[in-house]
Order: C-alpha cells, then structure tokens, then sequence
C-alpha cells in the first residue's frame, strides 16, 4: 500500500483539528505506520490543547469488597463469598482508611469494588454517606456503570432514579471502569455477564444529563482486534458530542497474570504508547487524556506524556485491581516524584482537583496540613 497519501491526509487533518474517520483510526493502528509518527501527531494535538501543562491528583482508592456476583473470566481481584480470601470491609475500616488518605493530602477518593450478592443497595448507599458526612471536602468519585446498574436491578428503580439518590448522600461524579472493550463478540468472551456496551453508555448519558461529570476507560492488550478498539472510541467521541460530560479518557493495558486469560502475553510498551496516541488523535471532543502509570507502568506513562497524555493521574494510595492482576507498579507516588517525574519529560506539573481545577500552592498547602 502507498502510505503517503492517506498519512499525509491524517498529519494535515490532526494539525488542523478536523476529525478523523473510523477509515482513518484503523491506519493509525497498522504496524506499517511509524508509531513515532502517530506519536508526534498526537503530541501536537496535547500542546495545542493544554500547553506544557500536566495535571495530577492526590487520590486514594478505596475498595469495599472483592466479593462479586459476576466474576469475570478477565478479572483478578473478584471473589466468591466462600473464597478464603475474600472481604468485606466494615464501616469502621472504610472510615479508617479514607481518614489515612484525607490525613495524607488526599482531595480525592475513588470508590469502585464488586457486586457483593448478599449486600442490598442500601449497604453501597450507606457507605457513600458515611464517607460524604466525615470527609465533605473530599470528592467522591464512586461506582463504576456496572455498580449503577446493579443497584438498579436490586432496587427496582431506574438508572437515573439511582443516580439521583446517590448525588443527595455525596455522589461527587463517575469513574470509568466496566466500559472494557464495546465488541459484543469480544465482551461475551472476557465479561460475558457484564452489562451491554449500550447499558454502559446509557448509565453515563444519564449521569451527563445530571449535571455528573465521569471518566471513559478502554481494556485493551486481549482479545479485541484494531477494528474493535476504533469502535469503542467512536462510540465514546459518539455519547461525548451529545452529552459533553466525560472528563478524560484513560486506556487500560490489560494485565492477565492471575485471570483465565494469563496465557495471552498482555500489551507491549509500543503498543500501550500506539492506542495512547491513536486515542488522542481520535477523541476530539475528550478535554483530558490519562497515562494511568499503575495500568501501564511508571516508565510507559511518563513516555506517554509525548504521545498524548496530560494527565498523570494521581497518587493512588491503597490500590488493588490492578496489582492483584500483576501490575508491579508501585504502592503509591508521592507528589514530589511525580512532580519529578513530569518534570523530567519536559513538561509542567499542576495540582487539579477532581473536575480539573488547578489548585494553587496556597490551597494545597491548607490541604496537606
């Protein structure tokens, strides 16, 4: 094939902020294409619209329960009821470990964990309000679509119906989690009792409608092919151009240590830089792209930060999905190396809070004392 041509279409239309075609994604994904040149292009496309700057958090995740109803053939941390390491986390070590977090700094908490088949809805409920009532200055960004759902089918109510209940007791807005990959040919094999790619988007189209900012997320490293990739973006640029209430976008490298799928290799570094640059290329209308340096490793994510990235993420105190699946990413960075970190890549870092206000040197003084 002459890669000239529809190269050359692609760099002119990236440096002029035209929109690139499915057509044009799957290209950017052929081995044939430089990815240094992607790269490049997408950089382009995060200077023009943050400048040198980096964006990180101090977050926290907190994790109340392993223990899930669904237990995905792709997943690590979820257990069954019986198994000998499953928990369940009371109320007083939830509020003991968000107070660690608060104690450190943390302005953020991230709540997602499994579809405990013996917890009502109430139980999820009561933990928001607990957090909401001890912590009112901390930002909850609690239950991914699949809990929302969840919590819909226990209770009988409508998505919106939960959401709404759950922004009076301190829904602060959503992660991304549970969006893996769209394919249905794909996600009948990885998460084959997940809900529907249509579900997934419906949860986050209601919570836009609410006034609710959230996350998009992509897994990606399995069994999904280029094609498959390009359409789930498509289908987020898609819900992004009705609803405009989806932050950033963090792609997932997928880790298969410890699921029915560790006989698969996992993604390369070249191919978690590839799907970063191809995913800022294709999401015009996502403000914020993440390198989530516990998904691809400390090293990739601050490679990233040439291939498209503006976010470095955070802190991310107390961790486990992703380490339970093999990440040997660590336990946590303290600001002061990822200032280092984004630094060192040549670029700016700015404390933000969840909804990507920069926080001055004097508010993250108050915050850490």
């Amino acid at each position: 094939m002459n890669w000239q041509e529809p190269s050359d279409r692609i760099e002119q239309k990236a440096a002029s902020g035209q929109r690139l075609s499915a057509e044009e994604g799957r290209l950017l994904f052929d081995p044939a294409l430089s990815l240094h040149r992607v790269g490049r292009w997408a950089d382009q496309v995060r200077q023009r619209l943050h400048g040198q700057v980096v964006y990180y958090v101090q977050n926290a995740h907190l994790n109340p329960t392993n223990v899930c109803a669904l237990r995905c053939p792709i997943c690590a941390y979820s257990r069954s009821p019986t198994d000998p390491d499953a928990f369940t986390m009371s109320e007083e070590a939830l509020l003991a470990q968000a107070q660690e977090a608060v104690d450190a700094g943390c302005t953020e908490l991230h709540i997602v964990g499994g579809l405990h088949p013996e917890k009502p809805y109430r139980w999820y409920r009561q933990l928001l309000r607990l957090l909401h009532e001890a912590f009112p200055q901390v930002h909850l960004k609690a239950w991914t679509a699949v809990e929302i759902a969840w919590f819909a089918e226990l209770t009988g109510w409508s998505i919106r119906r939960v959401l709404e209940d759950l922004i009076q007791v301190g829904l602060g807005s959503l992660p991304g989690g549970g969006a893996e990959i769209f394919a249905p040919q794909v996600r009948q094999q990885i998460t084959p009792k997940k809900i529907s790619a249509d579900v997934w988007l419906q949860v986050h189209r209601e919570a836009h409608r609410l006034g609710l900012r959230s996350n998009a997320t992509m897994l990606y490293g399995h069994r999904e092919t280029p094609a498959d990739r390009i359409d789930h973006l498509l289908r987020l640029r898609q819900l992004q151009d009705e609803t405009g209430g989806f932050l950033a976008f963090v792609p997932l490298a997928f880790h298969p240590a410890q699921t029915r799928f560790s006989h698969l290799p996992g993604p390369t570094g070249l191919d978690d830089l590839r799907v970063m640059a191809v995913s800022r290329l294709m999401l015009d209308n996502i403000p914020h792209l993440k390198a989530y340096w516990v998904s691809l490793g400390v090293g990739v994510a601050q490679t990233a930060l040439a291939y498209g990235a503006n976010d470095f993420e955070g802190t991310v105190r107390q961790e486990r999905i992703h380490h339970e699946a093999g990440s040997t990413a660590p336990q946590g960075l303290p600001v002061e190396e990822i200032c280092r970190l984004i630094r060192q890549a040549g670029r700016q870092p700015v404390q933000r809070d969840s909804l990507y206000r920069p926080i001055s040197s004097k508010d993250r003084s108050t915050a850490l004392n």
